[in-house]
């Protein structure tokens, strides 16, 4: 990729209630925000998801579902299918089996990945949900040098995923998930990169 090209990869990690919060954050995003979305919900292993049909109505971006060994692109949504774990590798998205563990660590496997591929161009968000998922890739986002958003618990339907996020880590920004988005665009146009 050409350094001119560059864009910011978001990772936006959500759980329960955390699909309203999803839609408040893209309703508040315009068409070409020169970023991609990756999106990675707690889903259930074996129920089809129809999540991609039901966010395309809130952004004009293109909304779809992650697919192996697929290149990212920005002003895109990719969004984690049911039953796997994603990741990141010199732009290329990878989908992986989730095992047989009870406990989804769904959001921290794709940010940790984010941290390490992306560096300063790395931005995770970390919405509503239960659990803890996201506090540890929260962590390794910062170490890489990129960003860490975390939806204000008082505005969340679930608070304890964005509360251990805060509790574990120092996000740069606890908004709600229309002003997540206004921070975001505020920082995809100002912030300096270092190559």
């Amino acid at each position: 990729m050409n350094r001119e090209n560059r864009f910011y990869v978001v990772g936006i990690g959500a759980s329960a209630g955390g699909f309203e919060a999803l839609i408040d954050f893209f309703n508040h995003l315009p068409a070409k925000p020169n970023a991609a979305f990756i999106v990675v919900r707690h889903l259930l292993r074996n129920t089809p998801s129809f999540q991609e049909k039901l966010l395309a109505s809130h952004t004009p971006m293109k909304v779809i579902r992650a697919e192996n060994n697929q290149k990212v692109y920005p002003n895109q949504v990719y969004m984690l299918p049911e039953n796997y774990y994603i990741t990141i590798e010199q732009g290329i998205l990878f989908l992986q089996k989730r095992n047989e563990d009870k406990i989804n660590r769904a959001i921290d496997v794709f940010f940790s990945s984010l941290a390490h591929d992306q560096k300063q161009r790395a931005i995770g968000i970390i919405l509503s949900g239960l659990g803890s998922d996201g506090t540890e890739g929260a962590n390794a986002l910062h170490a890489n040098g990129g960003m860490v958003m975390v939806q204000q618990p008082a505005t969340a339907q679930f608070s304890s995923m964005p509360q251990m996020a805060i509790s574990g880590d120092d996000p740069d920004a606890i908004l709600s998930p229309g002003k997540l988005a206004q921070m975001l665009i505020t920082h995809l146009k100002v912030a300096p990169v270092s190559y």
